[in-house]
């Protein structure tokens, strides 16, 4: 099929012959190989129906040593490749991942980073093969095809993926697929998770499934188009070299497996590998979770009326995200959103595969982080992410920018269910009641003074939140975050040599974030940060959760602390800086107007759009903490002694919500308990339990009183409303329950 010079058997380093189709296996189209592999497994049950794993069986150690390598190559492939990029995002964070998928789209393994993209990938190819791209454009060796559009295969606008085909002998046999996560994808506002967003038309640069290279060199056109649609040009082009450079990578390697085992002994190994993913997630759910039907409910809050620039999206809206889960005793597990919100005029949009990607990213941090990682997992759980609703609208127009605002609440429910199904299995180091919810620290961008070049605001150590307490021991203080398990804060110096101006002031670990209870969440942290030799600067801040929380904790925990935003303009910060003084404290913001004077702007809502900051200006923002587990007062003293003495709590919420009292020595850092007033402060609040409680009787009437008279906030008002417009099971079954009319609606009037 090649032109020489000729590196190894059916690859070329320069040029290619043109292959005709079918390109597929045996003589197969590719739609002909996904029409046959999808209606054995609706037959079968299991994957291409294997009903036995014969090369697993029989040659065990050549089936893993061809596994190894290839999971090898892809993490080499991660490694080497994300030095070419000069993006922080990529490099000190590790914001790529590479897959590598079947012929018919189906992932066969994964390396490590944004493993949420395992199936996204999988659905753009599923798109050109259903598009009928083997017989137009045609697929051919050394073609390069992009895709960034969240409606066919992918989370959010930001995330870009490079897919390119990989042939032996005529035939396709394998396709490599790289994903970055870009610092700008050109948009309305700066930025890389955009807020303002409302539609499609306002997202940025889309690349839907297109070709954008052949013989291995992308096209000059499309260079030009990149170049001159985003803001940030030489990260784009950086990022896209990384991820061609890696899919060759794992293009050449994959061509040496294939050299040496044989190709028919790969096709066999692909299949086989797929169908153990599959039978390994069932395995798991039969020995982990206890059999039964398991439900919860997050809210994502949309608190854009003061803040909204588009008028349709001036409102508050209140996002309902329910999760009713069936644990099969036979190893089966469903998912279902019935009842979920519609979509609606924001960027919180989620496709059906953004979704799919959220649910694979949690059971392999939950259930399958000592088994093979590919799409064998996606083939064994049956979910149901209802068309129309905002986790899978089935409009393209809409925005989809920053669709984690769906998927992260989501998945707080799917962990609490999966945490009570763990729990009454007898399991209690899985269990975890979730995790705080990453929002973007700070987006935006500005121009340097001195070089007159822009430089984007992106910082990426939002990576590092507090985790989920579980049922046996406290959650990561600042180092986890849900969407990629192995990244860190990343060097300062990183931030500040990219993001030229807005150093660092301050970094602390911000006390009161952590859920309360027997077993506390993580931790989070906070930044002071000041705009400095700049112009046209522009920043807004996007949290999660805002002024709600989208979860709880469980077994009587807490929930971690909802998030508030602080900025800081016309401040005399210039006049202070020429005395040599460094005035801002080691507490901030409570002290801010203390240190420095200026137009102190404060918002419960954690959010702010778009806004122009000068020089000297200071931003704050910090990161939020996990959810707690079990009831506080069983808390151990020695354990809240330290949670003072490391400034995870201060005294007077450890006495109000602990009931311990003592005293801080603050230069010190020691803390001493007095036992005998600690007793008394929670006696007093057994006591004020007590009295508050109510019967669960009482509580549903009450509840009942406040629908009948649509007594509810706008927000929540909306959401049922929307929710009722929709018409599905759950709004029956949301009058069943409470015993109302059955034409009882909610609506806005």
């Amino acid at each position: 099929m090649s032109q020489e010079p000729e590196t190894t058997q059916g690859i070329a380093s320069d040029e290619y012959d043109r292959v005709e189709p079918p390109i597929g296996w045996d003589g197969q189209t590719l739609q002909e190989m996904l029409d046959e592999s999808e209606q054995l497994l609706e037959d079968t049950g299991r994957y291409h129906g294997r009903e036995r794993l014969e090369m697993k069986e029989d040659e065990p150690f050549q089936y893993e040593r061809m596994f190894s390598r290839l999971r090898g190559a892809l993490v080499n492939a991660r490694e080497t490749a994300l030095h070419i990029s000069a993006s922080a995002i990529v490099r000190e964070i590790g914001e790529l991942a590479f897959q590598l998928y079947t012929p018919e789209g189906d992932c066969i393994a994964t390396s490590t980073g944004i493993i949420v993209h395992v199936h996204t990938g999988s659905l753009a190819i599923k798109y050109m093969i259903e598009e009928g791209y083997e017989h137009g454009r045609t697929i051919q060796p050394g073609d390069i095809f992009c895709n960034n559009d969240n409606d066919l295969g992918n989370v959010h606008t930001a995330d870009v993926h490079t897919l390119i085909p990989i042939f032996y002998d005529d035939e396709l046999i394998a396709w490599a697929d790289g994903v970055t996560h870009e610092v700008d994808i050109g948009g309305s506002t700066r930025g890389h998770d955009q807020l303002a967003s409302t539609t499609r038309y306002e997202d940025g640069l889309y690349a839907t499934c297109e070709k954008i290279g052949e013989n291995d060199e992308v096209y000059q056109d499309w260079r030009d188009r990149a170049e001159r649609g985003t803001r940030t040009p030489m990260f784009w082009d950086l990022d896209e070299k990384c991820r061609v450079a890696g899919a060759h990578m794992i293009r050449e390697a994959l061509t040496d497996l294939v050299d040496e085992v044989g190709v028919e002994r790969y096709k066999e190994f692909t299949r086989e590998a797929i169908e153990e993913g599959r039978q390994t997630l069932e395995s798991r759910v039969q020995e982990r979770l206890f059999p039964g039907t398991y439900r919860d409910a997050s809210f994502m809050p949309v608190p854009f009326k003061e803040e909204g620039w588009n008028p349709v999206s001036q409102k508050n809206m209140l996002n309902h995200l329910p999760v009713e889960m069936e644990v099969g005793g036979d190893g089966g597990l469903s998912l279902d959103m019935t009842g979920a919100s519609p979509p609606g005029p924001h960027p919180y949009n989620c496709a059906e595969g953004s979704m799919q990607g959220g649910l694979w990213v949690s059971l392999t941090q939950c259930l399958l982080h000592d088994g093979k990682v590919n799409d064998g997992s996606y083939f064994a759980v049956d979910a149901n992410f209802p068309e129309g609703s905002v986790v899978n609208p089935q409009d393209p127009s809409l925005s989809y920018h920053t669709a984690w605002g769906s998927i992260m609440p989501t998945y707080q429910a799917v962990w609490k269910n999966i945490s009570r199904a763990f729990f009454a299995r007898g399991f209690r180091e899985e269990v975890n009641t979730g995790y705080s919810e990453s929002g973007d620290t700070m987006s935006g961008g500005g121009f340097n003074e001195v070089t007159d070049e822009y430089f984007p605001i992106a910082p990426f150590d939002l990576s590092c939140q507090g985790m989920g307490a579980s049922a046996s021991r406290d959650g990561l203080d600042y180092a986890y975050t849900m969407w990629n398990p192995e990244t860190d804060m990343g060097d300062i110096e990183e931030w500040e040599l990219i993001e030229q101006g807005l150093p660092f002031l301050s970094r602390h670990i911000k006390p009161n974030t952590a859920g309360h209870g027997k077993y506390r969440g993580g931790s989070g942290w906070e930044t002071l940060r000041v705009v400095d030799r700049s112009y046209d600067m522009s920043l807004y801040k996007h949290v999660r959760p805002g002024v709600t929380n989208s979860t709880s904790g469980m077994h009587g925990g807490y929930p971690q602390a909802t998030n508030y935003s602080v900025r800081v303009h016309n401040t005399d910060l210039e006049e202070q800086f020429e005395d040599a003084e460094y005035p801002i404290s080691d507490k901030v913001p409570g002290d801010l107007e203390e240190d420095v004077d200026g137009d102190v702007v404060r918002t419960e809502r954690g959010i702010y759009f778009p806004t122009t900051f000068e020089n000297h200006d200071l931003v704050y923002y910090h990161m939020g903490g996990g959810p707690g587990y079990g009831d506080p007062l069983d808390r151990p003293f020695d354990l809240l002694k330290e949670d003072l003495e490391k400034e995870i709590y201060t005294p007077d919420v450890v006495e109000s919500v602990y009931g311990v009292v003592g005293d801080l020595d603050e230069e010190e850092r020691e803390f001493e308990i007095d036992h005998d007033a600690t007793e008394e402060r929670r006696e007093e609040i057994r006591e004020q339990r007590r009295e508050e409680s109510q019967s669960v009787r009482s509580f549903i009437d009450e509840e009942r009183d406040r629908l009948v008279d649509r007594d509810l906030s706008d927000p929540a008002r909306r959401m049922y409303s929307g929710v009722f417009d929709r018409g599905d099971d759950w709004s029956d079954e949301f009058r069943e329950f409470w015993d109302l009319p059955e034409n009882f609606e909610i609506n806005m009037e």
